[in-house]
This record gives C-alpha cells, structure tokens and sequence, in this order.
C-alpha cells in the first residue's frame, strides 16, 4: 500500500479511482527504484531523486525477468521508447501527477523529510536482539529468492530491503516523538503528529513478526520517549480493528504504559479478551475491549466517552501514542465493524483534545491497518482535517445507506463489562 503517497494531504481532496491507481503505481515504482540502485535515503529526499530525474538518466532492473525502464528528460522528444524498446515492453505507463497544483496549505502541514533511522538499540528496547540480528542477516536469502516468509504462523514476509524499510518505519516515529516534544516547549498547542508508515507494527511480539508487521513502531516509539524524553506515563489507544497483541505483550508487567485495544471480537489474531488486564506490577494498566461485529459510529463514540476518557484522566499520561488503524470502516473487506470517515474524525479530533488536557499536547498516531484504498485515503484525510479543527468532510464520502442497525445491548453489554473489570 503506497503510504507515502496515500493521498496529496496539502490538497485534503480525496484521490479517485485514477488517482488510486496511480499511488499502487508508485508504490511499485519505489520498489523497482531500489532494484536500480536508489537507497532509501534518496527516495526519501525528493530534492535529490528529482535533480537526478531531470538528469534525463535511466534505471533499468537486472534482478527479474522484467526489465523497468525510467527516464525523464527537459528535451523535447528524448524520452521516447524505441521500438526495440515497445516490443519488449509488456505494460506502458506515465505519471503526471501535477503536484504544483495541490491546495496551497503554508505552514500548517509540516512533512519531516531525512530523518534518522531507528537504531538496533532502538529496535532492542522492545524486541529480542536474536530476531533484530536475524531479521537482518535474512536479507541476504530475500535478495537471492525475491520474497521469504519470516513469520510461520501468519502472512509476514520479507523482501530484500524489509530490514531497512522497517528502521525507515521506526525511525519515523521517533523522529515525530521528537519533534512534539520539542514543538511543546514553545507552543501551548503544539502540533499532533502522524506516522504514515508501512511497515506496521502493532501485531509484531518481542520475539519476531507477525500479520504484516515487522517492527513494532508505537512500542518502540513509548520507549523512545520514556528513555529520551522523560515522559514516564504512555497512554497507548489502539482502534485498529484487530487487537494489538504484539503492543500487549510488549507492556504487560510495566505499570506506566496503560495499553486500550478496541477492537472486533474474534477477529485475527484471537487474543485481547476482557480479562487480559496486564500482570504483575501492571495488573490493570492494560484494557481489551473486544467489540461485537456491527458495531458502528454510536458504539465508538459512547467508548471514547465511557471508557477511553476515564482511562486516561485516572492514568495521568505525559504523553499519548495511537496505534490508529482504518480497517474497522464499513467499507474494509477484512473485519465486519461499520465505522465510518466521520468516526475516525470524532476519534482523531477527540483524542487530540483529550491529549491536549492532559499532557500539553503530546500526541503522535501511527498508521496500522486499511485494506480499502478509498476508505483508508478519505479517513486519513478526515483525521487530517481534524487536527486543523477544519469541518468534517465524512459526508461527501460515507453512504448511510449501507449502514445496518448497530447491536446496542451487545455493545452495551461489552462496555458495561470492562467498566466493571477497570473500575471506571
């Protein structure tokens, strides 16, 4: 899923079905890219890559069967293929994605750009040195076979460059930690932040992958800001629709990282029941609230309400991390919840609130699931919209009319049971 190209944010207007099409396109460019020879760091600075481009050079792939070529030139004609070149070709495509004519926004949108990589330590605060050690001695094997699986027990592969798309992925978190912190030493409303990161994190444990996630980016992200910054009390909310075992398990003894799951009951990976509350000296300071399918907009609200917000004044957090997963919307083909755009703006914008009251602002959500390109690009967007404060723009996308009639007493029920294990 093409993350760094998810939707233009500075124009906040959602792609068509065109435009997503031409985000996979991308995506896969990128990943042709790094086959010619472009390093990470050089797809993530765009100063560079495009004077390369203007250069009017080419990159074609030598590792697969089917050759890539790419090339842009200022002369008229001099990117033409030859006909030696089309009768090879397969498949023939253009970009023009005219970028210079995105909504101008100022200086309200702040893309960070080079930041550094997460390090092996970073990666070891909350993950077996064995796995990181090994997970990067196992590129080798993804170089020569193109694609291995690393996780026997889901559907986790690798690539030749995981090890170091995954520390790209952490260290985008870390660098957004950074930034809210030192943003909140000078404004009283500092900016909330977004990791727009693949791969995600949330389901990977402290001994390996697991369910597409590699590094776990949100855990190492709480330990980053408790060793770097200070910031000894992690509220950690994580609204994906599966439960977040791999943040679970990270935090289950540490009484100052409170871990709140919602998410669809039953649904993969079959863990974070009512009674996994944490252990030891973090009994309590975790809550699973498994949520029964249908459960929509009115279910999300009346938790945030009942549950989320009592949590968090009872925990007195310095700062609030969100595993901020897309896959509950209605439209998602991998769950059964019904959550709308408008939902994920009620969350986004109440949870920047409820960090704002309670730890100065410091707020950092990270992208986990999505699989609906649509509803993943306009709920980012919407969630986007509701850091600015500017209205919803959920109508022009969601359709009521898809929406069945939420099982309230089951929520009812659901809830009502996690207030009485949690006290609230």
């Amino acid at each position: 899923m093409p993350l760094s190209h998810l939707m233009e944010l500075q124009t906040f207007r959602p792609p068509s079905f065109a435009g997503n099409m031409m985000f996979l396109v991308r995506n896969q460019v990128q990943q042709w890219k790094n086959h010619c020879r472009f390093s990470v760091n050089t797809m993530l600075s765009g100063h560079r890559f495009y004077k390369h481009l203007l250069s009017g050079r080419k990159c074609v792939s030598k590792n697969t069967k089917t050759s890539v070529s790419c090339s842009y030139s200022t002369e008229q004609n001099d990117t033409l293929p030859s006909i030696k070149q089309l009768s090879h070709a397969r498949v023939i495509y253009a970009v023009a994605a005219a970028l210079g004519h995105n909504k101008f926004r100022g200086s309200d949108i702040l893309e960070l750009q080079n930041f550094n990589l997460a390090s092996v330590d970073d990666i070891a605060s909350v993950h077996a040195k064995a796995y990181v050690s090994g997970l990067e001695k196992a590129m080798d094997q993804a170089s020569e076979q193109g694609l291995i699986l690393i996780e026997g027990s889901g559907p986790t592969y690798a690539t030749s460059t995981t090890f170091h798309e995954s520390l790209v992925a952490a260290g985008a978190g870390l660098a957004l930690v950074d930034s809210v912190v030192a943003a909140s030493k000078n404004q009283l409303d500092p900016p909330t932040a977004f990791a727009l990161i693949r791969p995600p994190g949330h389901h990977a444990i402290p001994k390996g992958p697991m369910g597409f996630c590699v590094f776990g980016n949100v855990a190492i992200a709480a330990r980053h800001a408790q060793h770097v910054h200070g910031l000894k009390r992690v509220f950690i909310i994580d609204f994906d629709v599966h439960h977040g075992n791999g943040t679970n398990d990270t935090f289950l003894d540490d009484p100052d990282i409170f871990f709140l799951s919602t998410h669809q009951d039953g649904s993969y990976p079959g863990t974070g029941k009512f009674d996994e509350i944490g252990i030891g000296a973090g009994e309590g300071a975790t809550l699973n609230l498994p949520l029964p399918g249908g459960s929509g907009d009115t279910a999300m609200r009346t938790v945030f309400d009942e549950v989320i917000v009592p949590c968090a004044q009872r925990f007195k957090p310095d700062i609030i991390l969100v595993s901020a997963g897309y896959d509950g919307h209605v439209l998602d083909p991998l769950a059964s919840l019904q959550f709308t755009t408008g939902t994920y703006y009620m969350l986004a914008s109440n949870i920047k609130q409820l960090a704002k009251d309670l730890c100065g602002g410091h707020c950092v959500f990270f992208l986990e699931g999505g699989y609906n390109l649509d509803s993943l690009s306009y709920s980012v967007a919407d969630s986007f919209r509701a850091f600015l404060g500017e209205p919803s723009l959920a109508a022009e996308f969601d359709d009521p009319a898809i929406l069945y009639e939420e099982p309230s007493t089951r929520v009812k029920q659901a809830i009502q049971r996690v207030k009485h294990i949690h006290s609230l």
